[in-house]
């Protein structure tokens, strides 16, 4: 049985979370995620009852990428989301009153290539996509999220800063996650610069497809999803805000130390709950090192993401990080 850290106990027993709060006391939030392994500590505190604990009844809203729930903050919806640093960054720029108040995860982003391209990546990597064209008499084509996403944020780092070959040297297809696994699996690309499970799942079901550079190799110390909550929710319900973020601790570290508890609950919602468990396992296992809850440890990451929207034009203006971020939640108290 996994044992938990004395200070994330200590600290929901402060809090009078001991046991569940009930159904009267309950405080309702409309929490927008993907389903995603990078929002996996959303599923294990949902499963585990801890979110239960936390007094929160969750309204959950799927979406199939980033882009999309910036859209819907902005029209006001959402209390809560689990997303990418890229549009918590774009979303607090156009105005919404989001705080990042934890990490989910780091370096989370593969390129992962199918069997033509692949092959390519066993010589020069700098190279490899210029080879690919010269044979085939096309440029390769590499799906990831819309622009402005973590992913494709990723994407561009890599082709201008790892491989110094800009993004003309590949043809980029935008998608959703169920999208990107789609054109995957049917070969309707050559590559993909794509998140968990998604890798899992087609290094599973293709023996040819491979990872040709991943994390750091990408995007160093690149900073993941977030968990970002409204501003006012914050100041109208801190407590159970800190809760939330004491249970999303305690949730990361179930993931880290125990993947196969941990599974059930992770596969009940990514991939629209149809993936395999194993794969799903595996995803969780590959991430081991990347799940970090600590928002103190990705600020460097996300001024250095930041930095590189705003030259990119993704930022269309600049962001005051020191406000997007709530750094007093994370083992924090209920006072102010």
């Amino acid at each position: 049985m996994i044992q938990f850290k004395a200070p994330i106990l200590a600290g929901l027993a402060a809090l009078g979370l001991a046991t569940s709060a009930s159904a009267a006391d309950k405080l309702a939030l409309e929490i927008g995620y993907m389903p995603i392994l990078p929002d996996a500590q959303l599923f294990v505190t949902l499963e585990e009852g801890w979110m239960d604990e936390a007094g929160i009844e969750p309204e959950l809203v799927q979406f199939q990428n980033g882009p999309a729930m910036v859209q819907a903050l902005l029209a006001g919806q959402l209390d809560v989301a689990y997303f990418g640093i890229g549009p918590a960054m774009v979303a607090r720029a156009k105005g919404a009153d989001i705080k990042v108040v934890a990490s989910n995860i780091v370096e989370q982003i593969s390129v992962v290539a199918l069997g033509d391209l692949a092959p390519y990546f066993d010589d020069d990597a700098a190279t490899a996509f210029a080879r690919f064209a010269e044979d085939k008499g096309r440029k390769p084509v590499i799906a990831t999220f819309p622009t402005g996403s973590v992913p494709e944020t990723v994407l561009q780092y890599w082709l201008q800063n790892g491989l110094g070959t800009g993004p003309d040297a590949v043809d980029i297809v935008y998608q959703g996650a169920a999208q990107v696994q789609q054109a995957l699996l049917t070969g309707a690309v050559d590559g993909a610069a794509i998140l968990e499970p998604v890798v899992s799942s087609v290094l599973a079901r293709d023996p040819e497809a491979k990872v040709v550079a991943a994390g750091g190799e990408l995007f160093p110390d690149q900073p993941g999803a977030v968990l970002a909550v409204r501003e006012g929710t914050i100041a109208d319900h801190r407590d159970a805000i800190v809760a939330l973020v004491a249970a999303h601790e305690r949730a990361t570290e179930l993931l880290r130390d125990d993947p196969e508890a941990a599974t059930a609950a992770v596969a009940k919602y990514v991939g629209g709950g149809r993936l395999d468990p194993e794969i799903v396992k595996a995803a969780i296992v590959r991430s081991h090192d990347g799940f970090v809850a600590d928002p103190n440890r990705i600020t460097a990451g996300t001024k250095a993401m930041h930095d590189f929207q705003e030259a990119q034009g993704t930022l269309k203006q600049a962001v005051d990080l020191d406000a997007l971020f709530d750094l007093g939640l994370y083992g924090g108290t209920s006072g102010n």
